[in-house]
Order: structure tokens, then sequence, then C-alpha cells
């Protein structure tokens, strides 16, 4: 028995695992399906990539995407402590001020989350009025020096876009480098960085490989879960509050097994049903992503990065490639209205087969994702048996308006490709379209859009959750992660995910229907 159980111990789970045992009268427990983050690589930036498709990853994919030819995607989604924070590329942004206006949500607007993005953040650059310090995430400059990545500004700039050196600043529009979740060119995951500070504390217990099927429900309240661990049930209780943070495909599936979610759906699978919650695993979205490649002839691409040389600089003091986790510049431009509708990456590396091939030469990347999808998809069951994957359907280019978009992304990236800063480093097209026509740049963008890895909306506030993130019609039940956003943000969505944690912690502790019982 423990008062607080939270599943999932990823960019939600962490935050909310040291800010609830910060009170030395409750007991909580961190409950991951994956295993610990010791593996050495999960402290090197650089090495993210390693882990997709190993027993680190739960290797989703979309079912088929019919508005992309039937393709189905790959969505890697990390199984193990930190989560996504413990193998992502570590871009530091927060998403644009409309985005949390527009949620609608009493509290969620930007001027009620900008106190929890400062709380959680140590920036290196100092406190302002948007930055703080002293928090347990360490915000950094990159530290890569990569000349290529430095001229996709440059070719911004040349070709008439403006330089931002803070995208959470006062605006959000133009080019610059990101900063990103790095101490000292060491990873900052929330598992170092709010997990691992605070496991000496006696109330905090962190159990690792226990998969959880589904939430115990008994009389209308959570009262606990149940998971498998090496094939043996485990049953865990919560004397206050299960606390759901498995992510935007997971935590749907979580409520569905524990017999919340649409009553058809559940039906079919012989589920019981708990609530009769249509709303759940709807509403999914992701930023659609396409990158270009180019090929160049200077040792300067991440294919460089196991050379001795590079090892050594990265033990000598914490810098060069190794400390790059994939994007370091990129920028926003707004088309239409008056917030950025494309986000643009920019990667000194080949991209091959999805990521899913190794880079055969040194090459430049950069693209852009669809920042304000209509799109909309969805996660459904695919079997009563509780460790079958999830049905994801993204839905990817739906909206004419999104595919029009993604066009734009893909015409810009050309442009960007031949200014004359980037000469050096676009020598031949490796991924690019056969021309700037409309039908080329179409079949192009079709052919190859990605996830943008930010998956959101599933178990959105207003929809299924409340503004304190109950589960509707269940008491004692909350989820927290990035599948409460009612709509995507204009950005990645590491550092929103870990303010929403941090605002769920200050709302959990506080409320009056989480006393003892």
């Amino acid at each position: 028995m423990f008062d607080f159980v939270v599943v999932g111990a990823g960019a939600s789970g962490c935050v909310l695992a040291n800010r609830l045992s910060a009170d030395p009268s409750v007991t909580v427990v961190l409950i991951e399906a994956g295993p610990s983050d010791d593996h050495p690589n999960f402290q090197v930036p650089v090495a993210g990539g390693k882990f997709f498709k190993t027993r680190y990853d739960w290797d989703f994919d979309t079912h088929q995407e019919w508005h992309l030819g039937g393709r189905r995607i790959y969505l890697p989604q990390a199984r193990v402590l930190g989560g996504g924070t413990s193998v992502n590329g570590g871009a530091y942004v927060r998403g644009n001020r409309a985005d949390f206006d527009e949620w609608g949500q009493p509290g969620w607007d930007f001027d009620g989350m900008l106190p929890y993005f400062r709380r959680s953040e140590d920036n290196e650059r100092g406190e302002d009025e948007f930055h703080g310090v002293g928090g347990p995430l360490r915000v950094s400059d990159g530290r890569t020096g990569n000349p290529s990545s430095a001229a996709f500004t440059a070719a911004a700039i040349e070709a008439g876009y403006g330089h931002n050196p803070d995208f959470n600043g006062a605006t959000q529009d133009g080019f610059g480098a990101f900063q990103v979740t790095q101490r000292d060119g060491r990873r900052a995951s929330t598992a170092s960085e709010f997990l691992r500070p605070v496991l000496h504390r006696p109330n905090l217990t962190v159990e690792t490989d226990l998969e959880v099927h589904r939430v115990l429900v008994e009389n209308g309240k959570a009262v606990g879960i149940v998971g498998n661990r090496l094939d043996e049930l485990v049953e865990i209780r919560a004397g206050r509050e299960v606390i759901i943070s498995a992510g935007t495909y997971n935590s749907p599936k979580i409520l569905m097994h524990s017999g919340i979610g649409p009553a058809d759906h559940l039906r079919a699978f012989g589920l019981p049903v708990v609530v009769d919650q249509p709303e759940v695993g709807r509403h999914l979205q992701d930023h659609p992503h396409v990158w270009l490649s180019f090929g160049h002839d200077r040792p300067v691409s991440l294919l460089a990065a196991g050379e001795p040389q590079h090892a050594e600089r990265y033990e000598r003091d914490a810098s060069g490639f190794l400390t790059s986790g994939g994007p370091e510049t990129g920028g926003f431009v707004t088309t239409t209205g008056d917030a950025p509708d494309l986000q643009f990456i920019c990667m000194p590396l080949m991209i091959s087969d999805g990521f899913l091939s190794p880079p055969s030469r040194h090459a430049l990347s950069f693209g852009a994702s669809v920042a304000k999808p209509r799109t909309r998809g969805n996660v459904t069951l695919f079997s009563p048996e509780p460790t079958a994957k999830p049905k994801i359907v993204q839905n990817y280019l739906a909206d004419p308006e999104d595919l029009a978009m993604a066009v734009e992304g893909v015409r810009i990236s050309l442009e960007l490709s031949r200014q004359v800063a980037l000469k050096p480093y676009t020598l031949d097209a490796i991924a690019a379209p056969a021309s700037d026509t409309e039908a080329d740049l179409l079949a192009f963008t079709r052919r190859n859009v990605l996830t943008g890895h930010h998956p959101v909306g599933t178990c959105g506030m207003g929809r299924v959750v409340d503004a304190q993130l109950r589960v509707l019609g269940i008491e004692s039940l909350r989820v927290v992660d990035a599948s409460v956003m009612p709509t995507i943000v204009r950005g990645n969505t590491n550092a929103p995910v870990i303010a929403i944690a941090e605002k769920a912690a200050d709302l959990i502790l506080h409320s009056t229907t989480t006393r003892k019982i």
C-alpha cells in the first residue's frame, strides 16, 4: 500500500515522483515497464538512436496510413526510466503562448504555465522574465560547434528569415540554435535530474520491469493497479490516488483495459465497462515531419562521431560531436495567422530509412513539421490481451490544409538548400524532391512524412480528464502526461510535459480529495 501509485517513469512520472515525495508524510511508488537507465549510452546525447527497436523501446508503429499510400510509420517510444527524455534529441522548446491560451482550461493558459516552466528550469544563461535558475532541469546551450548546423541558420537569414536566439523568449519566429536539456554535455533526463537525486528518500519506491495492465476500480474509485513482472501478476494498492503517466499511446490503452473507454469497443473484446467514455483514445495529434538530406564531403557529420578524436574531446571537456542529440539548429515560420505554422529542424547527419538504417556518408538533413496540424487520429485496442500493442492510426495529412502546409515546408526547405551558406553541405541530393513543381513536391511529401515524435491528446482535458487532470467518472484517478493536452503545441513536447507534471503535483498535493483513508 502506497499513498500515490504513479504508472510510468517518463517525462512526467519522474517529476511527479520527485515533487510528491518531497512531502515526507506521504508514500509514493513509481512504476516503470522497462528497465533502469544504467546503460552508459543514456548519458551520451548522440547515442539516443542506438536504443531504437531494443528492449528499451515499445517499438510501436502506425496502422496503415491511407493518406500516405498505405505506409506504416515507425513510432519509437522509450521503455526505460526517464522515458523519452532518456533517448530524445533534447531540444528545449516550450511552444507558443497561443497554444496554451487556446486550451480554454482554467489555470492552463500561458501565464498560468510560465511559473512551472521557470520552476523546473536551471538555465545556464541565467534568470529572466521567461527563464528560471535553480530548478532540477539543466537547460544549456549546445556544445557541438558543428559548422554545418550553423550554416543552416546562416542560410535561413540569407533567405530573409529573422534570427532568433531564444525560441522560449518573447517571440518564437526566426531561426537559430536550440537550447538543450544537458548538464555539462551529458544528457539531462528527468531520471537523472528529478529522480536520481531523491532516490534516498525513504518514502519513495521505484519499481522497474513491471508492466501495468489495468487500474483496479472498486465502487467507482481507483484503488490500485495490476501488472506483470516476469510472468508474475503484481498488485499494488493506492491509499490516495493512482496517477497514469504512461504516455499518449499507453495511457488510453491502460484506461481501456481498466474498463474506462468507448463501451462498444470494450464490449467487442469482452472487457467490462466501468465508465462509458467515448473520448478515450481519440483526438490523437502529432507533428508530421518531412526530412530532406544532402550529401557533402566534409567530415563534420555525426557519421564521424565515433572517431577517437571526438571521444577524446568529449572525455576532455564534454563538448563536440558526442554532445549532439541530433537537432542542433532550426526555426519557426509563420505563413498565415499570428503564430508559427511550420517548425524547421536541422541535424548534421544522413537520415536513411526513417532513422532505421545507419548513415553511409557525410550529410546534412533538415526539414519542417506542420506545427499545428488539423488532422486527428486515434488509439484503440487490437486485443483483450493487456500485453498486446495498441492500434495507432495517425491519419497524417488527412486534412487538405495539413497537406498544403507540409508541402510548403518542403518548398521552403528546398529554398534554404540553395542558399550560398549551405553550398558546401548540399553537394548532391540524397532525399529531395525531383523539382519544385507542385506535383513533385506533393509526391515527395507523401512518400517521406515521418512522425515528429510528439504524440498528444488521447486523454485530453475537457474530454477525458478535467482541469485538475482527474479522470471523469472515476474517483482518485488522474492522467498526467502529453495525452492530456487538448491540442498540440507549436514545438517539441518534452518541456511542456515536464511543466504539466510540475503543475499536476501542486494540484494533487493541494487537493482536498486526496486525504488518506
